[in-house]
């Protein structure tokens, strides 16, 4: 696939960030299983514990309108190289994505762009898998 306008989203949404401590400006484009595409920017907070990644700003955006299937995302960042999500965006990515098939795109532009899959980035996931039914148990 094309990512190019995915990756032209990313760079657009990075344009509404709110980062008045940062200045370090993200934007991220995620593409969903039906075609249609959520933009998210990171959002930061004097608390910065409340801040929100650009990242999980689309994809709490795409569930929030019913979304829950996801094929890629395109991340651009205000640094001159690739942007990786931060580890908790790769375990939200991770709750919504098949590991070995979802695409993170990390994007200076649409010219200059690397694609890797979700398991690259977040080996040894936390999963559903990782919850037994015995530790809902009280242990008295």
């Amino acid at each position: 696939m094309d990512y190019k306008e995915l990756i032209a989203r990313a760079v657009e949404a990075k344009q509404s960030a709110y980062v008045p401590y940062s200045h370090f400006r993200v934007g991220a484009a995620l593409l969903t299983t039906s075609g249609r595409i959520y933009t998210g920017c990171n959002v930061e907070n004097v608390s910065y514990s409340a801040t929100n990644c650009a990242e999980r700003t689309a994809v709490y955006k795409a569930v929030s309108e019913g979304e829950r299937q996801f094929t890629a995302i395109a991340v651009n960042g205000d640094n001159k190289d690739y942007l990786p999500p931060c580890g908790i965006c790769r375990q939200v990515l991770a709750e919504f994505c098949d590991l070995d098939t979802f695409q993170v795109i990390l994007a200076n532009d649409e010219e200059d762009y690397q694609i890797v899959t979700l398991d690259k980035l977040l080996p040894g996931a936390f999963s559903i898998e990782n919850l037994k039914p015995e530790s809902f148990k009280r242990k008295d």
